[in-house]
């Protein structure tokens, strides 16, 4: 069993029988008193996000979370099938595990799947993707109503805004973590 002073962004803890993510953490010494640790952890499971603060030194108990390459290869009905790139192996992950992320995701894409006892916790993906506006309206010269953006449909069918002056089949990176636009590719 470990202790405070081995959290990192990004472990997980089994914290009361459930997975929590460490979204962030801070070791805290103030002045006057014990030293502690303050966290932001994000269930696995459900999303909830809450802030909780360890003494120093207390002991807590990290689950054991294998990453793994996977290469995502279409979507069945209420899954999504990957493959693992290393055996070959397929696996279907509900569409509630796999989220927001479904958005961005691409046939043939690698992605890296968080397992824990053999079942899928998350999936996470690069920090931006490439993708294609597939339909946008033309931008008009002069306006400046919606502070020079406009909506676009990009190949998922997820939708962005972007700049006035993009056009139906540009290519654009896209920030995965916020759905942003960060420029033309």
């Amino acid at each position: 069993m470990a202790t405070t002073n081995d959290i990192k962004n990004g472990s997980v803890l089994s914290i009361d029988g459930q997975l929590w993510n460490v979204v962030e953490f801070q070791h805290v010494k103030p002045g006057k008193g014990g030293a502690f640790v303050r966290t932001k952890l994000k269930n696995v499971l459900s999303g909830k996000v809450v802030d909780r603060t360890f003494n120093a030194g207390t002991k807590v108990d990290f689950a054991t979370v294998d990453r793994r390459d996977f290469q995502y290869l279409y979507r069945d009905g209420e899954g999504f099938v990957f493959m693992d790139t290393t055996d070959y192996d397929q696996i279907t992950i509900p569409a509630g595990t796999v989220g927001d992320a479904a958005n961005f995701m691409l046939e043939n894409q690698n992605v890296q799947i968080a397992l824990h006892e053999g079942e899928a916790l998350y999936v996470e993906l690069p920090a931006s993707v490439i993708l294609e506006v597939t339909y946008t309206e033309p931008g008009l010269q002069g306006d400046r109503s919606s502070a020079g953006t406009k909506p676009a449909t990009v190949e998922t069918g997820y939708e962005i805004q972007v700049p006035l002056f993009l056009e139906t089949g540009t290519k654009v990176k896209v920030d995965t973590r916020t759905g942003d636009y960060l420029g033309r590719v």
